[in-house]
């Protein structure tokens, strides 16, 4: 069970605080920041937000002042002398925007895959169409496992992020029926990422898989359960790890 260290839920039409919310399973997007450092810096936060708003328009749900409200909850609740290592969910549906906050699971070395035959509702959007993927991380140690998404013939994502393989030094991502969050799309503009169908007969051929998220930074798979597949290399994790971590420690 996660810990919610804030939950707080607002309407959207006077930002008056109503009874916590999480919105799970309803109709609406959300996204997942981390906020680093005691100044509580938020990766990325413009992309996660521009995300966020353009996925709302798609659903229909257009809020006057919806960044500059979102923003204002966010200072509102947030310490400013508070050494955060934190993931900062932020959902919307029609009426509520509602925000929380909870410690950043620290991946282990030895991370591991779970193959889980399911494709998210409306992939291609962060929707609120969670309730089995949470069911099921609900079980794992999260520091030690995600789980790898597939339908068919085909893996997808994980249940919190993208995914990276990895084969002569060559990087590759699924193209279809995944959610491109806003960390692959930094690393899209760092290193060339050929997005492709990546096939469950093909994943022995792979050197490295890498999972790639705002929760989880940059994470490489030590091995795939119910798979003969193992870590051959870490060469292209550590250059992008490095990359990475470069941009955790600069100013936006």
């Amino acid at each position: 069970m996660v810990t919610l260290l804030l939950k707080k839920s607002y309407l959207h039409k006077d930002l008056k605080e109503i009874k916590f919310n999480d919105l799970w399973n309803g109709y609406g997007i959300f996204t997942t920041m981390r906020v680093i450092g005691r100044s509580a810096k938020i990766l990325f936060y413009k992309t996660h937000i521009d995300n966020l708003i353009k996925s709302l328009n798609k659903y229909n749900i257009r809020k006057k002042n919806l960044r500059k409200n979102i923003l204002k909850l966010i200072k509102l609740n947030l310490k400013k002398n508070k050494n955060y290592d934190h993931l900062l969910r932020v959902a919307s549906n029609n009426k509520i925007i509602s925000i929380s906050l909870r410690k950043r699971p620290i991946p282990k070395s030895n991370f591991k895959l779970k193959l889980v035959n399911y494709k998210r509702v409306d992939a291609v959007y962060k929707n609120l169409k969670y309730k089995k993927i949470l069911k099921i991380l609900s079980k794992l140690d999260v520091t030690k496992f995600d789980i790898a998404l597939y339908k068919g013939t085909r893996i997808l994502e994980t249940g919190t992020s993208n995914l990276l393989f990895v084969k002569s030094n060559k990087i590759f991502s699924p193209n279809y029926d995944c959610y491109k969050g806003t960390t692959i799309k930094f690393f899209s503009k760092k290193v060339k990422i050929k997005f492709k169908n990546i096939f469950i007969k093909d994943i022995n051929s792979f050197d490295e898989i890498l999972v790639v998220g705002s929760g989880k930074g940059i994470v490489s798979v030590s091995s795939i359960d119910n798979n003969l597949w193992l870590r051959k290399s870490l060469k292209i994790y550590k250059k992008l790890d490095k990359i990475y971590k470069n941009q955790v420690n600069i100013k936006q």
